[in-house]
Parts: C-alpha cells; sequence; structure tokens
C-alpha cells in the first residue's frame, strides 16, 4: 500500500517537473540545444531522478526533447516555421472532428460537453490558468471521443500531445483563457443547431488564434 501512494507522489511529481520543463522550454527560458542533466533538474525540483527520468521520456515523446548517444538529452530545435505547420495541422484535424462530432455524438455525450464547458468558468474567472488548461484538454479529448472514429481520435490526441507546451504558453497570454472559453462557446453554439460546417470553420479559428497567441 505504502509503495502505491509512493507510485502516486512519484507520478504527480514527475507531472509537475514535466509541466515546468515545458513552459521553460515554449518560453525560450531554456534555450535549444541546451543539455539536461537529470541530477541536476532532481536538485532544482527537489525530487530524486525516478520522476525527473519520467518527466524527460513524456518530453521526448511530445519532441520537445531529444535523447542522444553520449549527449544525453538535448533541448529540441523546434523552429517557428515548424511550429506554425503543427499548428496548422492540428487546426485542420480539429476542425475535422469537430464536424464529425456535430452529427455522431450522442444526447450524453453532448450534455457532458456543455457540462464541461460550463464547469471552465470558475476557472477564468479565477485566473487558473493550470485549471483552465486541464478543462481545454478534457474538452477537446471529449470532441475526439463523440467522432467515433478511433483512429481519427488517436491522431488527433497524438498531434495535441505534441503542441501541448505551446497550448499551455499561449493560455497564459493576457486574456486568452477567456476568450478561449468564449471560442468554445460558439462551437457548442453550431453543435447544438447540428450544423456541422459551421462547427468546424470556428473551431479551425479558434486553433489558428491559439497560434497567433503564442507569436505575440
Amino acid at each position: 500500500m505504502h509503495g502505491d501512494f509512493q507510485k502516486i507522489e512519484s507520478g504527480l511529481l514527475s507531472d509537475r517537473i514535466r509541466d515546468a520543463l515545458t513552459d521553460a522550454i515554449a518560453s525560450g527560458t531554456i534555450a535549444a540545444g541546451t543539455a539536461l542533466d537529470e541530477q541536476n533538474l532532481a536538485d532544482r525540483y527537489g525530487a530524486s531522478r525516478t520522476p525527473v527520468r519520467e518527466a524527460l521520456r513524456q518530453l521526448a515523446a511530445s519532441g520537445l526533447v531529444e535523447i542522444r548517444p553520449r549527449r544525453g538529452v538535448v533541448v529540441a530545435r523546434l523552429t517557428p516555421q515548424r511550429i506554425a505547420d503543427m499548428f496548422e495541422t492540428t487546426a485542420e484535424i480539429e476542425a475535422m472532428c469537430a464536424r464529425l462530432a456535430t452529427y455522431r455524438m450522442t444526447p450524453l455525450e453532448r450534455g457532458q460537453l456543455m457540462e464541461l464547458h460550463e464547469e471552465s468558468a470558475r476557472a477564468v474567472e479565477a485566473g487558473d490558468v493550470d485549471a483552465y488548461d486541464r478543462f481545454n484538454r478534457t474538452f477537446h479529448e471529449a470532441l475526439y471521443t463523440a467522432t467515433h472514429n478511433g483512429f481519427m481520435a488517436e491522431q488527433a490526441l497524438a498531434i495535441r500531445e505534441r503542441l501541448a507546451a505551446f497550448r499551455r504558453t499561449q493560455l497564459r497570454h493576457a486574456d486568452r483563457i477567456r476568450r478561449s472559453r468564449e471560442e468554445h462557446g460558439e462551437i457548442l453554439a453550431a453543435i447544438a443547431e447540428g450544423d456541422g460546417e459551421t462547427a468546424a470553420r470556428r473551431m479551425r479559428a479558434h486553433m489558428l488564434r491559439a497560434a497567433a497567441a503564442l507569436g505575440r
């Protein structure tokens, strides 16, 4: 039992370390090409090397760092053009998901989306970016599921993971979380009207505005 508790604590710590590093990398505080040392990171975050190693593994899976022979873990070089290409791609995939979900979601799934949207208001009012980021992720993943196309949902989730750091960072700009929630409301209005084309168009615009916020 105690071992399970330690595992949970370690898991939560690795998530916190991952989030702190993703923010630092995405904002440029840790520059591309920087070598990341496990022990130095463990000392910085007051952790053992185990959660640090797990955090770095997750960063490698999302493409933010590269694990190189003899050099260890190095922050990847992602150019602004590459990031823009990734946002453009995910905007198209998310638009497809919004369109399909409009026509295929069950009444229960629609109700859950509406409920998530209502709950996210508290995070916006509190200015809690981390809480809103969690709602935002759940909202988009619920849309993927509502397509009832398992392969498309997998692809949407995979590219979302690649962009997770940058999506978190853009939410910190000015009034972006409030505007993001308003855009969710506009997408949901189109879904409620059964207008998949408008839902797709609004979702595409939502994603491209996120990319624009990142560039400010």
